[in-house]
């Protein structure tokens, strides 16, 4: 045997011998949020011009008279989207879209993204242009500059990687954490249509590979179909904020649902939650396929994710500004930590409110 083959075998036996050693933990065991925690940890700040940096919607630089907002997603074929009813130009929409969200969570304007594609063999010059289509429609709806990217082979499907930048004026910074005892907790738009509507749409494909001269019927489901392809970020609703001189407490956006977003700023903030059933935003045709579905609306609103809404706390001298306002509405308020979050229902019952959204690695 020569000396090389004794090395390897060396090699393989110390291999074997450190993995019997080491507990081997499956990322599902932590969730997605318990590995960046993992990961992230030993992580120390070299700069002092980093401000905020892992763990909220974006890192917070300081560049003088401002706060520079960076911002990263990915969106991988099969897990975050599917082409065989998702149109390439929504697409691209939804993956500046989703990026502009949050910054807008952060209480900025965004500047400029970098878009960076993974593509696949079967995707033609014609189809690239398609996304980056939808890519040119979200950055002049939103007033951000394409500035760069990468284009790189995939060996299978279709990934989208988005970076953006934003600013925001110091004294307007929006983070997790803000909130106290007795704020009001407050929530844009309706919630649960783009889960409700990703569930039309797999049906829909189910019912066409079974039976591939069936058409698709989306005919009484647009409204939660659009909510679901196409999500606009709520830049709206922070131009509004800043002309009635409202500073949000502490914001997140709701991309994982309500449920999950609401653990965040608990933890973050150190406040617990009630939530009021009868308060949540729904729209008619979310509630109407949600039964239609055998799901509970409710459990749709508290746990549908990819609205892309943005969840907040005022404080109550605030309540009077925005009180009339069509598109905010008050779902709760921020009580005792030890509290822990509950939704009251319409009966009275308090219940205790877990977050079940998408788990990735699951």
């Amino acid at each position: 045997m020569t000396t090389i083959s004794l090395i390897y075998l060396k090699l393989v036996a110390l291999h074997q011998s450190i993995t019997m050693e080491n507990k081997r933990t499956e990322i599902k065991e932590i969730g997605e949020f318990g590995l960046i925690d993992q990961i992230t940890k030993e992580f120390k700040n070299h700069h002092d011009s980093t401000i905020i940096g892992v763990g909220d919607d974006a890192a917070v630089i300081d560049c003088g008279d401002k706060y520079l907002l960076l911002s990263t997603d990915m969106l991988v074929e099969n897990i975050h989207f599917d082409l065989s009813y998702a149109p390439l130009a929504h697409l691209g929409y939804k993956a500046i879209s989703s990026n502009v969200s949050d910054i807008a969570a952060m209480n900025g304007i965004p500047k400029q993204v970098i878009v960076s594609v993974g593509l696949s063999n079967r995707f033609s010059v014609e189809a690239v242009e398609q996304l980056y289509e939808g890519i040119r429609f979200a950055c002049q709806d939103f007033k951000v500059d394409l500035v760069g990217g990468d284009t790189t082979s995939s060996p299978s499907g279709l990934v989208i990687s988005v970076s953006i930048t934003g600013e925001v004026e110091k004294d307007k910074l929006a983070l997790r954490k803000g909130a106290d005892e007795a704020d009001i907790l407050c929530v844009t738009g309706d919630l649960g249509g783009a889960y409700i509507g990703l569930q039309v749409l797999s049906r829909e494909k189910q019912v066409f590979m079974s039976n591939p001269n069936m058409q698709p019927q989306l005919e009484n489901y647009q409204y939660i179909v659009q909510r679901q392809l196409k999500p606009v970020a709520r830049m709206d609703i922070i131009h509004e904020l800043r002309d009635l001189g409202v500073q949000p407490k502490c914001m997140i956006d709701i991309s994982d649902g309500l449920a999950s977003e609401l653990h965040h700023l608990s933890r973050h903030s150190g406040v617990g939650f009630k939530v009021y059933e009868d308060k949540l935003p729904l729209d008619k045709q979310t509630y109407d396929t949600s039964v239609e579905m055998n799901i509970g609306p409710v459990t749709t609103a508290m746990n549908g994710g990819e609205d892309y809404e943005l969840l907040f706390t005022i404080s109550q001298k605030d309540f009077e500004k925005l009180e009339k306002h069509r598109d905010i509405h008050f779902i709760g308020y921020a009580s005792k930590k030890e509290n822990g979050l509950k939704l009251i229902t319409k009966g009275g019952n308090e219940v205790e409110i877990e977050a079940q959204g998408f788990q990735h690695f699951s």
